[in-house]
């Protein structure tokens, strides 16, 4: 199936993250998937391993992840 909205890149453009807040300020990121930036840059298309049932999901830039 293709869609000629979304990139061809194969690698994901952010990562998504499950982030919840834990005792003494400190939080507890998880990565549960990717998103690929369309090409025309109106969206994104999102792939999730899990959803989270508390905390939030927050995406970063690819490039700004070491791991």
């Amino acid at each position: 199936m293709s869609n000629s909205k979304t990139s061809t890149s194969k690698m994901p453009s952010h990562y998504a993250y499950q982030v919840r807040d834990g005792k003494n300020g400190k939080t507890f990121w998880a990565r549960i998937g990717a998103a690929w930036q369309h090409k025309e840059g109106g969206g994104f298309t999102l792939l999730l391993e899990s959803v989270p049932l508390d905390g939030r999901i927050t995406l970063r830039i690819a490039s700004e992840n070491k791991d």
